[in-house]
Order: structure tokens, then C-alpha cells, then sequence
């Protein structure tokens, strides 16, 4: 059974393991197993666009039946909510926490004049909270209106969205303005029986167009693919002062633009992972390719759980590593993501400006592309 993307009235369809939601012009099924995105799909000016990547490995039953693999790896799809972000070192469960990993429930689905919202409960608790996951979709508005909120639990957990947009003719990255970017202490792969890195690790850097790499030759963060058959990981931090953080990824073949969108406050790093055919163990074994995360996130990198609690080089800075949980209250986390067609002869993304009710992206050359878009939902109150 399918839902017609076009309609003025929002719709739920129950398949399981997966959750379906529409509005005018935009539908989002989430995979109840782990809580990842299976699919987002935007339709607008004729055409429909489905910006987020999913493993190949998704219904091979050799892959998702085997236990020894952690759900997130087996039904790895779209974008999902990590806590923790990276290693789980302090409260045991697997990489990027139980969100990313296992069970979630519908409990409500509301339907409002212009969309819907479905409200998903996590079957296990994270540090003693109990996390709740809130999509929300506008007619029209072509994008997926995202909110986590923890309610009780003690102490604070790294936090980010996982998004991950496939590339099979490359395209052009923008970003909004970062104070710098860094590699990890060590590079994803380093064994080259297993598979390869190719930047330089670690390494700082703010010319975004020729970052280090481990042969010498500079990389421009600016495009992809930026290597062949490679593993890598970045962090951009945000740079001060900004009320709106955006990133912009242009599918050159698609000839359309996935957008991510979010309060610097709440979420001050961006984190980019190359997954471009550089593992070639299992389930990897070198097919997972053209696929970049765009992961924004509240955490030190990629070094987990205690590491982001503990004093490190951001949180030293004033950058906030981690989220605190409010015992008697909630604590929460909004994100925005979403995708349209380019339009002809589009340069890369310049800007993106938000308006009243709406959002103007601006190309190189000054072309203005204006959506709806509500500009209060990432100014609501979030995380302490």
C-alpha cells in the first residue's frame, strides 16, 4: 500500500516495523525497530525528492537476522537520534545509545488542519529518562520537523542527529559559517587490511577547501565525493553569534538539495562522516558508497559518553558538550531536515536566511529559492 504524497489532508499508515506519515506534499516513514528514517520524501513542482541514503543490506536476512550486529548497524537508514552520540562508556548499551538501536512505540497521532504529528515513546530508558520522539509535517512545507525530549533522568548525555545523504554523481556541500574544523586523534580505519583513511588525523583546520589529508594533498570540504574508496570523520564547530545553523548538500545527478537546520545554541557542532566504500569487512565489505553523514550534534567528536562529560578541549572553550537532564522536568533537542528540487542552472548554496513563515536559500549568483517554513520551531525553548 502506498500514500500519495499531493492531498490536503494528513494521513497515518501502520506497516509493520514501520510508521507512515503524510501531509501535502511530504511523507516520512520511521523504522519502529530502531528509530531510524526509513524514507523522507518531498514532492514539489512535479517532481518528488528522496535526499537520505539506505544501507544495501537492509532486507538481507544473513545481515538484519544476525544477532552478533547492533540494530542501528543492521537497519542503518535515513537519520536517527543518538544518546549517546558515538560510544556508550558510561551507561552500557551499543554505539550512539539504545535510540539509534531498539524498539520505539506510536503513542499518538494527531492530525491538525495543516498536517500531522505522531509522538513515538523508546522502549528503554536512557539514563533514567524516558525519551520521547515528535515528528511533526506542514503542508507544503518541505520538511520534517524534528523534537526529542527527555523527561526525568540524572546527570547528561552527548546528543546529535544522524542524517546520511547519498551521492551517486557527487554534488557541492555549503555550511553556515564554522570557526573550525578537526579530524580525530586517530584515523576510522587504520588498518589497511580492514580499509582506509584518507585525511590526516588529527589535524585542525579553517580553510574548509584544502583541509589536510594523509598524502599531503589538500582537500576541498566543499565537494564530494573528496577521496576514492575511503573511511573519514570530521567536527565543525559553529562559529559565535549565529541564530540559525545550516547545512546544504546539492546532488549534482539528482539536481536537488537536501537541507539540515538547527538552533547553534542547542546543537554547536556539525559532524560529517565519509562512508564512501572504505570498510571492507562485513557488513560493509566495500559496497557502502556515496554516503555522507550530516550529523548535528551537542558532543566532544566521535570520542564518547565520558569523554564528552569530562573537561575536553570544547567545553573548555564554552561549547557545550553534552546534554543535562532535568530530573523533575524535560530536557529537549529540535532539528529540521528536509529536501526540494534545485532549481535549473543552480550554483552552490550561499546562504539561507529564515523569514516569517518562510526560508530563502541563496546561491552563489544571488538566485533566491523561498519555501515555507515555520521560523519558530527552532527557537522554542530547548536544552539548558
Amino acid at each position: 500500500m502506498t500514500l500519495a504524497l499531493a492531498g490536503s489532508r494528513a494521513a497515518t499508515l501502520m506497516t509493520e516495523p514501520f510508521h507512515t506519515l503524510a501531509a501535502a506534499g511530504i511523507r516520512v516513514t520511521l523504522d519502529l525497530r530502531v528509530g531510524h528514517v526509513r524514507e523522507l520524501a518531498v514532492e514539489r513542482n512535479g517532481r518528488i525528492v528522496r535526499p537520505l541514503h539506505t544501507a544495501p543490506w537492509v532486507d538481507d536476512p544473513h545481515i538484519t537476522g544476525d544477532p552478533s550486529l547492533p540494530g542501528n548497524l543492521r537497519f542503518l537508514s535515513g537519520d536517527f537520534f543518538c544518546a549517546p552520540f558515538s560510544t556508550s562508556d558510561v551507561e552500557a548499551a551499543p554505539l550512539h545509545g539504545w535510540p539509534a538501536n531498539s524498539a520505539w512505540e506510536v503513542i499518538e497521532t494527531i492530525r491538525h488542519a495543516d498536517g500531522v504529528t505522531a509522538r513515538y515513546r523508546l522502549a528503554r530508558r536512557v539514563m533514567g529518562a524516558t525519551l520521547m520522539k515528535e515528528f511533526r509535517l506542514r503542508d507544503d512545507h518541505p520538511f520534517l520537523y524534528e523534537r526529542h525530549v527527555f523527561i526525568g533522568g540524572k546527570g547528561a548525555v552527548p546528543v546529535a542527529n544522524h542524517a546520511m545523504v547519498r551521492f551517486d554523481r557527487g554534488g557541492a556541500l555549503s555550511f553556515s559559517a564554522k570557526a573550525y574544523g578537526e579530524t580525530l586523534a586517530a584515523p576510522v580505519e587504520p588498518d589497511p587490511a580492514r580499509g582506509r583513511s584518507w585525511l590526516l588525523y588529527p589535524a585542525r583546520f579553517e580553510d574548509f577547501t584544502r583541509i589536510p589529508s594523509a598524502a599531503g594533498t589538500p582537500v576541498d570540504l566543499t565537494r564530494y565525493p573528496i577521496a576514492e574508496r575511503h573511511e573519514d570523520f570530521a567536527m565543525l564547530v559553529e562559529a559565535a553569534g549565529q541564530a540559525l545553523g545550516w547545512f546544504a548538500a546539492v546532488r549534482a545527478g539528482d539536481n536537488d538539495m537536501f537541507l539540515s537546520l538547527k538552533n547553534p545554541a542547542v546543537l554547536p557542532v556539525t559532524f560529517l562522516w565519509f562512508s564512501n566504500g572504505g570498510r571492507d569487512y562485513a557488513p560493509w565489505n566495500g559496497r557502502h558508497v556515496g554516503v555522507l553523514g550530516i550529523e548535528e550534534g551537542r558532543s566532544f567528536s566521535a570520542y564518547g559518553h565520558r569523554a564528552s562529560l569530562a573537561p575536553n578541549d570544547l567545553s573548555q572553550r564554552g561549547i557545550a558538550t553534552a546534554l543535562v537532564l532535568d530530573e523533575g522536568g524535560e530536557a529537549e533537542v529540535r532539528n529540521v531536515i528536509g529536501g526540494l528540487p534545485a532549481p535549473r542552472a543552480w550554483s552552490p548554496v550561499a546562504d539561507v536566511l529564515a523569514g516569517r513563515g518562510c526560508l530563502d536559500i541563496v546561491d552563489r549568483e544571488g538566485a533566491h529559492l523561498r519555501v515555507p517554513y515555520d521560523e519558530a520551531f527552532l527557537m522554542a525553548p530547548g536544552a539548558p
